[in-house]
């Protein structure tokens, strides 16, 4: 509550004898009487009790602070917190004259540690973003470069002001696919020169996609994203130095469906380098997301794909990736190299890495249970009869130990049968090989055979 915060504040001044803010003297030899500092019932908001920063009045008559009514009405709730009475619009109208008497206070009594409230700014209204899309549909048919950056601009404004402007946005139906439509458009025409106009859009995507409901509008603008020359454009993006704008291809990269994307030139290149060069975790979990669906869809023909993978080093990344990656980027990896090991050359490579074990054993019941399931499936790939130093080496960094557990807490039925055909080749060699931690770093394991 901002009058705590405000009391907490005066009395932290007082202890410390120095003058309060605003030039305030303190009182009583150091102490500070703060009883008459009441900010007035009518400032507060009713849900919350804290000073209202947006007062908007509903049509019952009451007075809320924005964001708490708007989260008691998206929280399903349609009534007025205190009349009870039901809502018979969900209109919020602005309450300038509470705003104003606030702020007045607020100045009034900056010397207890009140700032004045800003004056909050109007939110966007779906028709001023419907508006703004059908002038940005007409300049792109005319293939009005300064016109369409101008109005996407705009987009770009309303939605650094608050959450609440991108969700409306969002939420229009027209927006995601005017802004891939005019994305597509002028990347054929020609990315360099409209290369601050593309920018702005994939910036906005990022935020947008995200937020648009599953249906029409996301296999529209799916559709449209996919056409040769976003693509094209999205991988220029890619290979470009700039890190934004290289993150933003990414997370809109990750929405396009898999057969356009797999037949994409230098689309596989780039997102590898993406992992090998990463530029944020949000990045790198776009481009595992990407791969993942494209070596792992049963529509597109896989083997050329994860060929190229394993020739681009993509297995020495993931695994880098793997050793101090968060939850999203391990499990996106684990998902990854599962999929590699389905092919000879994918788990050759994997086999020569001396990191492959002790990472894929040290994350099975360590990171979530999906990426114990990728574990377990990527031992199960690796370990076989013919492979004895494998297998005893696998024994040694506690795969024995970590698939006895996990059968024990409980797994998928598919990863259950893995799992046990495990267990049964791992027993022959636990009583002979010494087992060391798997908790423990072994960044710089050794193979022993």
């Amino acid at each position: 509550m901002v009058l705590s915060w405000s009391r907490r504040r005066v009395f932290r001044y007082a202890r410390k004898g120095k003058d309060l803010p605003g030039g305030a003297a303190n009182a009583n030899d150091g102490e500070l009487d703060v009883a008459d500092v009441v900010v007035p019932t009518h400032f507060r908001c009713p849900i919350t009790l804290d000073l209202m920063s947006d007062p908007v009045t509903l049509s019952t008559g009451i007075t809320y602070d924005r964001d708490s009514i708007e989260k008691w009405i998206e929280s399903g709730n349609r009534t007025c917190p205190v009349t009870n009475q039901p809502l018979t619009t969900f209109d919020m109208i602005p309450n300038h004259a509470i705003r104003k008497m606030i702020q007045e206070w607020c100045v009034q009594h900056r010397s207890f540690g009140f700032e004045r409230i800003p004056t909050p700014r109007i939110p966007v209204t779906q028709y001023e973003v419907s508006e703004i899309c059908t002038k940005i549909i007409s300049a792109t048919q005319r293939g009005d470069y300064n016109k369409c950056q101008q109005l996407v601009g705009k987009i770009k404004i309303w939605g650094k002001e608050s959450e609440r402007n991108k969700k409306c946005i969002a939420e229009n139906e027209d927006a995601a696919t005017t802004l891939a439509n005019a994305f597509s458009s002028f990347s054929n025409a020609s990315i360099e020169k409209n290369l601050g106009l593309l920018e702005n859009i994939l910036g906005i995507l990022t935020w947008i996609f995200p937020k648009v409901q599953q249906g029409y509008t996301q296999i529209q603008t799916q559709s449209m994203l996919s056409s040769e020359a976003s693509l094209r454009c999205m991988v220029w993006f890619l290979n470009s130095k700039d890190l934004s704008s290289r993150q933003n291809a990414a997370l809109v990269l990750k929405q396009v469906p898999t057969e356009p994307l797999a037949k994409t030139e230098g689309v596989l290149e780039a997102l590898v380098k993406m992992i090998k060069e990463p530029v944020g975790p949000s990045a790198t979990k776009a481009s595992l997301k990407a791969i993942f669906q494209m070596v792992s869809s049963s529509n597109i023909e896989k083997e050329g794909i994860i060929k190229r993978c394993v020739e681009l080093g993509l297995v020495t990344s993931l695994l880098e990736a793997l050793v101090d990656g968060d939850r999203g980027i391990c499990e996106k990896a684990l998902g990854v190299l599962d999929c590699l090991c389905d092919y000879n050359q994918g788990k050759e490579v994997a086999k020569a890495n001396v990191l492959t074990l002790p990472l894929v054993v040290k994350k099975i019941l360590r990171v979530s249970g999906l990426a114990s399931d990728f574990g377990v499936s990527i031992l199960w790939k690796l370990c076989d009869k013919s492979d004895e130093d494998l297998v005893k080496e696998a024994v040694q960094v506690g795969a024995f130990q970590k698939v006895l557990v996990l059968l024990q807490v409980g797994c998928e039925e598919k990863t259950k049968g893995k799992a046990t055909d495990l267990l049964k080749l791992l027993n022959v060699y636990k009583n002979s090989v010494e087992c060391v931690d798997s908790s423990l770093d072994l960044k710089y394991l050794k193979k022993s055979f």
